[in-house]
């Protein structure tokens, strides 16, 4: 394959076959290989189904400025995209985020912005310090700047039900029975549940939810009440319905503790050679749960969202590991 465009090289990622969880639910399950993108995450279709839209509305102009607050994967992804169409980037991010993440944002060249996390209510949240920004130097500049705003924007689940849904569809011959994966934006599940129920109404869709986060309980009682006490995966787990959220087609919900993800992450480096985040975890003993509730030999997709390069401080460290009483690899 010969491209003139790195981003050409996003979607189109393959689905694996993941023989553990396979084998202890009977069903077969597979990953798509979402860390495969060149931005090395899932939001690398967000951030491109976010920039062609906005140019298609005549939202950015040559030269122009995005901004946006981010956990770090769309923030990376945005950058990516916005250096190859020669937009500027500023990225607000909450200081509890993974120091690996502020660095490779700075070193693509992004102008970063660490705030204090607070809640979606608190006009220091990270979202709207971003909206605030875009807004700021909109008025300063006199020059077009644009909000990328991820969980509102519906530019987000809609390219999911472009590409992501299509490929899942594509790639199992149309035999897909379930789909699930947890829940940040909404973007991924949203456009993936409304995509693949065009194709087939019969396809189960799961909402799969970490601990600390309120869409298990909306889902199964219709009150978003968190669950859990507050995980340590980022970027996903949600308190609110945002925009993108209310298009999704949601069949039943699971809840994944730390504990459970922990221990598939480990369990996939040594068995499978998978060096998967945090996220992919959660979204792959969803699918177990997924494929225990709906029977024998049925096809499971869900999203393996990014690698495990950007955890190092989690996921490898002993100490903190330990001081969350999670389990830890025999190799440290």
């Amino acid at each position: 394959m010969i491209t003139s465009n790195v981003i050409d090289l996003i979607g189109n990622t393959p689905l694996i076959k993941l023989k553990y969880p396979s084998e202890i639910s009977g069903c077969e399950i597979y990953g798509k290989a979402e860390f495969m993108n060149p931005g090395g995450s899932v939001k690398d279709r967000t951030a491109l189904g976010i920039i062609l839209d906005a140019e298609e509305k005549k939202l950015l102009e040559p030269g122009g400025t995005v901004v946006e607050g981010t956990f770090g994967n769309t923030g990376i992804g945005l950058a990516l995209v916005c250096n190859a169409k020669n937009y500027n980037l500023k990225v607000v991010m909450p200081n509890i985020t993974v120091e690996s993440k502020r660095d490779i944002l700075r070193n693509m060249g992004a102008e970063l912005h660490l705030v204090d996390a607070k809640p979606y209510s608190d006009p220091g949240n990270y979202q709207r310090v971003s909206e605030n920004l875009a807004q700021t130097l909109e008025k300063k500049t006199g020059k077009k700047t644009f909000w990328a705003g991820q969980f509102e924007n519906l530019s987000n689940y809609k390219f999911h039900e472009k590409t992501t849904a299509k490929e899942i569809f594509d790639q199992t011959n149309g035999t897909v029975d379930g789909f699930t994966c947890a829940i940040g934006t909404g973007g991924t599940i949203t456009g993936v549940s409304v995509g693949l129920k065009n194709f087939n109404k019969n396809i189960h869709i799961a909402c799969t939810d970490s601990q600390g986060s309120s869409m298990y309980n909306y889902f199964t009682k219709g009150n978003p009440e968190k669950k859990g006490d507050e995980s340590i995966t980022e970027g996903i787990g949600q308190a609110r319905v945002t925009k993108n959220l209310e298009n999704c087609i949601v069949d039943s919900s699971f809840f994944v503790t730390d504990s459970e993800c922990m221990k598939m992450l480990y369990k996939l480096i040594k068995t499978e050679g998978l060096f998967l985040g945090l996220s992919s975890g959660v979204n792959i003993c969803g699918a177990i749960k997924l494929g225990k509730k709906l029977g024998p030999n049925k096809k499971i997709v869900t999203i393996l969202c990014d690698d495990a390069n950007k955890y190092y401080d989690k996921m490898f460290n002993k100490e903190y590991l330990q001081s969350k009483n999670l389990p830890i690899p025999d190799w440290l």
